[in-house]
């Protein structure tokens, strides 16, 4: 409770602080060469403090006490037995049988999905691109699935790929391309698949949408000139086209990444980390031990070394794909 009034203490300073910060730029309209210029360095600054400040106080103080919680036994089935046990939680996460086989399978679940992702995406984009007939009903078929829920999704999932009525085993069985059914969510390997496969049909409109509309803003005349030197579609698409969208796609790969490495609802939904966490991941599982086995330290220390692997990811991502690069001709 203490934390928390200290918390709300300070969110309450870095508000009054923005305040004042705005009075004092609004009091200072010389039209002097040099305020405005300082004025000018400040403004990204200003137009970011609103958001800075609601992220500071909507998130703020769940990470800060979920930093704490990772060096506490804090187990909800014995409330009054909270202490600090230093880094035991994390020494009980990586001596865990199971966990070196959830990390695989996260990035393994990460890997598929974004890349599945991004190829069909950029398909789908390259398709709509060209008008055609019906191409306006086309659109909002194929970004419908943008607009269900996960929870939705995982339940259609979890119905079609079940093992004894699903309506991918009864199709399968009708092709003659299987004689038996498949236990698809009871077996190892197939279980993540099944998740990978929504992952994927999730994702596709949003990689669609976003390489769209980058792709809708390249110049006409550039690629009519493109047409008059010859060029075929190959060249066409990496000298034009890939130079155009890089920006938009590096973006979107490093969102999507985060948001799929976070995601635990499909599994959760579909196969809940099952069978024998062949399905889990890390967040599913930090979802697990939170819920389940209400061991909030353990689940903590999961969601700080969370953390720490995004950050490292975002860091490595935007130097390898020179960001502040692309774009440039």
């Amino acid at each position: 409770m203490g934390l928390l009034i200290l918390y709300l203490i300070g969110v309450l300073i870095l508000c009054v602080a923005g305040i004042i910060f705005i009075s004092k730029l609004s009091r200072k309209q010389n039209s002097s060469t040099k305020n405005i210029k300082l004025k000018r360095r400040k403004d990204p600054y200003l137009f970011l403090l609103p958001t800075l400040i609601l992220l500071v106080f909507m998130f703020g103080y769940p990470l800060i006490n979920s930093f704490i919680m990772s060096f506490q036994h804090y187990n909800l089935s014995t409330p009054g037995n909270i202490y600090f046990n230093g880094f035991d939680n994390f020494k009980k996460l990586f001596s865990d049988s199971d966990i070196w086989l959830i990390i695989r399978n996260s990035f393994f679940y990460v890997i598929a999905s974004v890349t599945g992702q991004v190829l069909l995406g950029l398909i789908l984009a390259l398709t709509l691109k060209k008008p055609f007939p019906f191409r306006g009903l086309y659109h909002a078929i194929v970004f419908l699935p943008w607009a269900f829920s996960a929870f939705v999704i995982g339940l259609i999932q979890r119905w079609s790929f079940n093992g004894e009525y699903g309506i991918i085993n009864n199709l399968l069985i009708n092709a003659g391309l299987i004689t038996e059914k498949i236990a698809w969510l009871g077996t190892p390997g197939l279980s993540l698949l099944v998740v990978i496969i929504a992952m994927i049909w999730i994702g596709i409109p949003f990689f669609g949408i976003m390489i769209l509309a980058s792709m809708q803003s390249i110049p006409a005349d550039v690629f009519e000139a493109s047409y008059i030197d010859g060029c075929g579609p190959i060249r066409r698409f990496i000298s034009i086209t890939f130079p155009y969208i890089k920006p938009t796609l590096i973006v979107t790969i490093l969102l999507r990444t985060i948001w799929i490495f976070n995601s635990f609802d499909l599994i959760v939904v579909i196969t809940n980390g099952g069978p024998a966490n062949y399905s889990q991941t890390l967040p599913s599982y930090m979802y697990t031990k939170a819920f389940s086995s209400y061991d909030f330290g353990l689940a903590s220390s999961l969601g700080v070394m969370l953390i720490v692997v995004l950050i490292v990811y975002e860091t490595i991502f935007l130097k390898a794909t020179h960001y502040n690069k692309a774009g440039d001709f």
